[in-house]
């Protein structure tokens, strides 16, 4: 279930954001208004993203290439 906070949070919450997303490895979806404006990730998390956002394509071209 995605964790969804208003804008507001981050500033008047900033402490329990960090720790939430830090301690679970998930994103915080921001709204404003309503509607999405912004993912809070830790950095952790986000290094794993593009980690794996680089080499999915890579390791997928060598899975096709083996059969």
């Amino acid at each position: 279930m995605p964790r969804i906070r208003p804008i507001s949070d981050l500033r008047n919450h900033f402490t329990d954001i960090a720790k939430l997303v830090n301690e679970t490895n998930e994103p915080v979806f921001l709204t404003k208004n309503g509607y999405g404006i912004m993912v809070v990730m830790s950095m952790e998390a986000y290094e794993k993203k593009l980690f794996e956002s680089e080499n999915y394509p890579k390791l997928k071209k060598e899975e096709n290439n083996q059969e």
